[in-house]
């Protein structure tokens, strides 16, 4: 039986670029969920300093995207039923038209894509 399957996403976006993001998010997860994908998150970090227990020392999202005073940091997630089927979403959502689309093609994207870290991870635990 196939294990479910996220694919992760931590970035920094603009501030002034946030609702540009938010529409673009909004327009991705309406095509994820359209090709099959079960759960599409986008989220804003609001405690970005976390305390940690005494001696407790961990890298934090600012500093992992190299996030700037004026940025915010976003985390998302999309779930899939497994690692099959995450490529076979993907592979659908990339043939769709919308992605196609010239003028779509030609817009920039709302933050800065060689500060983002992605990763593809099997669920070991779900509750």
């Amino acid at each position: 039986m196939d294990k479910k399957y996220i694919d992760g996403f931590v970035l920094a976006v603009p501030k002034e670029k946030l609702d540009s993001y938010r529409e673009m998010a909004q327009k991705m997860a309406k095509l994820m969920k359209k090709y099959g994908a079960l759960k599409y998150i986008e989220a804003v970090g609001e405690d970005m300093n976390p305390k940690m227990m005494e001696g407790m020392e961990i890298a934090k999202f600012p500093q992992m995207v190299q996030a700037r005073p004026d940025e915010v940091v976003m985390f998302s997630f999309i779930v899939f039923e497994s690692r099959a089927h995450r490529d076979e979403v993907n592979a659908r959502v990339m043939k769709d038209p919308f992605l196609n689309d010239s003028e779509m093609k030609e817009k920039m994207m709302p933050f800065d894509m060689k500060r983002m870290a992605y990763g593809g991870f099997e669920v070991i635990v779900e509750s």
